[in-house]
């Protein structure tokens, strides 16, 4: 638990594959940017889960030797940043949901698995926590190097709860970043009804612009760019994700570990982006 007047640690989720490398230099940038401590935390299953005749004492050594490697390998680049290691025993999915509700944040690598692969492997991660967590998960897909000056944000604005909440996010992320900040709301014509175009897309600008007023009237320093497009949310913020540091989408409601009730919209960019999502729950 968190003591009084400590900083909620940004987590990130260490095991062998090279996808972690840009996760943790993610998380470690972040930390210090935030002026918080990070916490690396790796799970070794438990015998169940293990291989018939595997020893659990080798695992959990090669796994604190990871954790050892990893935080050293930080502790070069970042050396005032304070560091702690986490040795778990479970799915790492369910590690990493646990260490979610004292955290500021969940940072994990990604294996881009299929949707199959996302269902059968015992190890996927990726979509479980980001569907779970309390706190926001970024789930680094690319190292997030924008090519367009100044570099930028992008968040996605429908007008939910979990839009708000995202929306917030994505401001306190830009102001921490010194960074732009690109507000998309994309619009989807329903194929049962005619719509006037001209008034629903006059609409959505109104909708967008009182969406992000409270958050840019606190972050008046920060630069917007509202923005309304007509097409399917999940192709367009790919499109828009192509130049950004991160995109940030909401979250509505609670996931079970299937990540089957991530939502359309996070899931599909976790399939599709060109740059680390961002994935804010919706408030309780």
């Amino acid at each position: 638990m968190i003591g009084p007047g400590e900083s909620r640690p940004v987590v990130v989720g260490v095991d062998v594959r090279d996808s972690v490398r840009p996760a943790l230099d993610w998380a470690a940038d972040e930390a210090e940017r935030r002026e918080a401590p990070l916490r690396l935390v790796h799970a070794v299953p438990p015998g169940h889960y293990g291989q018939r005749g595997t020893d659990g004492s080798k695992q959990r050594k090669a796994g604190q030797r990871l954790l050892d490697e990893a935080a050293a390998s930080v502790s070069g680049r970042h050396p005032g940043l304070h560091i702690a290691t986490v040795l778990e025993e479970g799915a790492p999915a369910q590690a990493l949901y646990r260490e979610s509700h004292n955290a500021c944040l969940v940072v994990l690598g990604s294996r881009r698995l299929s949707r199959l692969e996302e269902l059968l492997s015992a190890n996927s991660v990726a979509v479980p926590v980001s569907a779970q967590a309390a706190c926001p998960v970024v789930v680094v897909l690319e190292p997030g190097n924008s090519t367009e000056q100044p570099p930028h944000l992008v968040v996605g604005v429908d007008g939910s709860p979990a839009s708000h909440a995202a929306v917030e996010h994505a401001f306190e992320t830009a102001a921490a970043r010194d960074t732009h900040l690109r507000a998309l709301w994309v619009w989807q014509p329903s194929l049962l009804e005619s719509t006037d175009e001209v008034n629903a897309l006059q609409k959505c600008r109104r909708l967008l612009s009182e969406a992000v007023a409270e958050q840019a009237a606190n972050h008046p320093s920060i630069t917007v760019t509202r923005q309304v497009v007509r097409g399917h949310p999940v192709e367009e913020l790919a499109k828009a994700s192509e130049n950004a540091l991160a995109v940030v989408v909401g979250r509505r409601g609670r996931g079970g570990f299937t990540g089957m009730r991530l939502g359309s919209v996070p899931h599909g960019l976790l399939h599709r982006a060109h740059c680390p999502v961002v994935t804010v729950p919706a408030p309780e």
